[in-house]
């Protein structure tokens, strides 16, 4: 969709360039969502693809994901594996998450190519399954505020509702670091939708770290990210437990599917995620 009452679009070279984001700008990466609908608020443009992040990088701490990186690098597509890859790296079982989260989403091969992982989880909708890898492995934003300097906000505190979040006005997200214990935990992942190409109605991801801990996190069926800790691998009992204790308010209501429904398979989702881990040397 052509956004005609946009006047400029600046390319970002450098950090002192983001100060121009403010009232009637908006951050421009991958783009998908802003040509997507009507933007009649804006009239400028603040490119940060040109800032030249690297996508992907690995550190003694754990994963620095870009908040450029587009979801094709994040599921590891390439030629041959469009579908995305197993795991990023043999040695990081956790990236396992990263391909099904991608294919959750409602989008072609081509949007992969070119939505960017910041734009996902920025979006914050409660669809956003890249978002809910990211909060599944205990993965935190890197904020640039506007008058300079860092903040670090865990992704499991960063969406507040659907498409809402604590993201300050001018406020840009740098990237995304996922701990190496997480890289390095079992994972599994289930989701269903009402349609078999049609958006996801719930998503439930689980990791289990090399001390036995777990956390079942909950997406798509809730309208933010729901974590539930435990110490262990949950029983069945526990499970439905710590589900029964998610406030009403939290469970999504939409077309593709009714708070109910989503509640329910969310319990059968979750189970079977408890089983594969518990099940899992």
């Amino acid at each position: 969709m052509d956004l005609d009452t946009v006047r400029e679009v600046v390319l970002a070279r450098e950090r002192a360039d983001l100060a121009l984001v403010g009232p009637g700008s908006a951050v421009l990466a991958g783009g998908t969502f802003l040509y997507s609908e009507p933007h009649d608020h804006l009239d400028r443009l603040v490119d940060i693809t040109t800032l030249g992040w690297p996508s992907l990088t690995a550190t003694p701490a754990g994963l620095e994901i870009a908040a450029t990186c587009t979801l094709a690098e994040f599921a590891g597509a390439r030629p041959g594996r469009e579908l995305g890859t197993a795991t990023l790296r043999p040695d990081w079982p956790g990236t396992a998450l990263f391909a099904p989260a991608c294919r959750a989403l409602l989008a072609s091969h081509k949007i992969w190519r070119t939505a960017t992982v910041g734009g996902n989880v920025c979006l914050s909708l409660p669809a956003g399954a890249v978002l809910g890898a990211l909060v599944a492995l205990d993965a935190v934003a890197v904020v640039w505020p506007r008058g300079g300097g860092e903040r670090r906000i865990p992704l499991r505190e960063f969406v507040t509702g659907p498409g809402e979040n604590v993201l300050a006005a001018g406020a840009v997200v740098r990237s995304f670091l996922v701990p190496a214990a997480s890289l390095m935990a079992h994972t599994s992942f289930r989701k269903i939708a009402l349609a078999p190409l049609g958006r996801s109605g719930a998503v439930v991801m689980g990791r289990r770290t090399a001390d036995g801990r777990c956390a079942i996190t909950v997406t798509a069926a809730t309208v933010r990210p729901v974590v539930l800790d435990f110490d262990s691998v949950p029983r069945e009992f526990e499970l439905a437990d710590a589900l029964s204790e998610v406030e009403p308010s939290l469970w999504f209501d939409d077309p593709h599917g009714a708070p109910d429904w989503r509640r329910h398979v969310t319990g059968l989702l979750a189970a079977e995620v408890a089983a594969e881990l518990r099940a899992t040397p």
